[in-house]
């Protein structure tokens, strides 16, 4: 509530505080299909599967100032992305790891106008961190040398909500939250001092084979959500919400270097291309008892990659559909304990990414991907 709509405040007890983690298992396994690498890469195989676990926590405290009147704080992780394949592989002139993680603050308000209407607002102090791996090596032998940047910044946006109950049985919300405008700043080493490129190099991220101080803009997307619930009898409650997020924000990032004989050169350029998504999303619940109840539900959710020429290696994505299953047990009238599990099906990746005129090769070729999140979460009120 806090993160998505922090109007829904007013709907909660006089203090909660809720606590939880999701586990995330993806699998991106790459198959050749044309690609065309150069020197010690062009034989060096599939690079593996890519995804692997990764392990995000959340917590939340609101509490009601007066009847009408609430405050909430949140911590989270709204973007992430991790990939890793093999040391080795076709593709590692382009990448052989991409880690992102984000960390969000979010302090919130929350005010119940009339019995019908609350409005809520928050601010988000947010951070990020990345860091970026691919290899580099003669055009004509075996030598290697590990690129490897970091980039980190943080900085602030803030979110938005409004809460229509319509009647007992039916509410509608409508939430913003706005773009995260970063100035990373960081750096790019090599695992040498790059004299194994001779003058025959995988230039690319390195240049000229120099380690440089480096800084990058990125404006993190604002969203959109329209959600609604309707209470249909004293056992069934439906769900569901329509969602549009601005990828188009990171049309390319250019990577520049900021330090060094190459200072204000471009290192290096991500042309991602992201366009704008949406998602749909429907669901219900199911009460057992007072104690018991079932969740189920089912989304279609666009990527923002364009397509094949612009499908990055460190990011194999493709649309996806979410299918969800999940229960919630509540043993007293204070405590909760929610679980759920989702497959995220996502259509096969096609990839065509031409770096040759950079000297990083062309990886073509589909993916086999899968997603499986597992969430837990704790609420106490008192």
């Amino acid at each position: 509530t806090i993160f998505f709509n922090p109007a829904g405040m007013t709907q909660l007890q006089a203090r909660e505080v809720s606590v939880g983690v999701s586990a995330i298992s993806t699998s991106f396994k790459f198959s050749n299909d044309g690609a065309s690498s150069v020197g010690s890469f062009a034989t060096a195989g599939n690079g593996g599967d890519g995804g692997g676990w990764g392990f995000v926590p959340n917590g939340y405290v609101s509490w009601a100032l007066s009847k009408d009147l609430y405050l909430g704080l949140g911590v989270g992780a709204p973007f992430g992305l991790k990939v890793e394949y093999d040391k080795s592989w076709i593709g590692a002139a382009q990448s052989t790891s991409f880690d992102i993680k984000t960390y969000n603050l979010n302090p919130s308000i929350a005010y119940r106008v009339n019995d019908t209407v609350s409005v809520g607002f928050g601010l988000n102090w947010q951070r990020i961190e990345a860091e970026y791996l691919r290899q580099a090596g003669t055009t004509a032998g075996t030598s290697l040398v590990q690129v490897k940047m970091k980039l980190d910044d943080d900085s602030w946006g803030w979110n938005a909500g409004l809460l229509f109950k319509l009647s007992p049985a039916t509410k509608i919300g409508v939430s913003y939250r706005s773009e995260v405008k970063y100035k990373t700043k960081g750096n790019v080493a090599l695992s040498s001092d790059g004299s194994a490129l001779g003058n025959a190099t995988l230039a690319g991220l390195v240049g000229a084979g120099r380690a440089s101080d480096v800084k990058a803009k990125i404006d993190v997307p604002d969203t959109v959500v329209l959600s609604g619930t309707h209470q249909l009898n004293d056992r069934w409650e439906l769900l569901g919400d329509v969602s549009w997020t601005g990828w188009s924000s990171i049309p390319k990032v250019d990577i520049f270097r900021t330090s060094g004989v190459l200072n204000g050169q471009i290192a290096q350029t991500l042309d991602t291309r992201f366009r704008d998504t949406w998602r749909f999303a429907v669901g219900a619940n199911y009460r057992i008892d007072d104690a018991w109840k079932l969740k189920l539900g089912v989304a279609y959710d666009q990527t923002p990659v364009p397509n094949a020429a612009h499908r990055l290696t460190s990011l194999p994505d493709n649309d996806r559909t979410w299918l969800s299953v999940g229960a919630q047990w509540r043993p007293n009238k204070t405590s909760t304990l929610d679980m759920g599990l989702t497959y995220l099906y996502v259509k096969d990746p096609k990839i065509s990414n031409d770096q040759r005129a950079d000297v990083r090769g062309l990886v073509s070729g589909s993916y086999d991907a899968s997603i499986w999140i597992l969430g837990a979460q704790y609420s106490m009120a008192f």
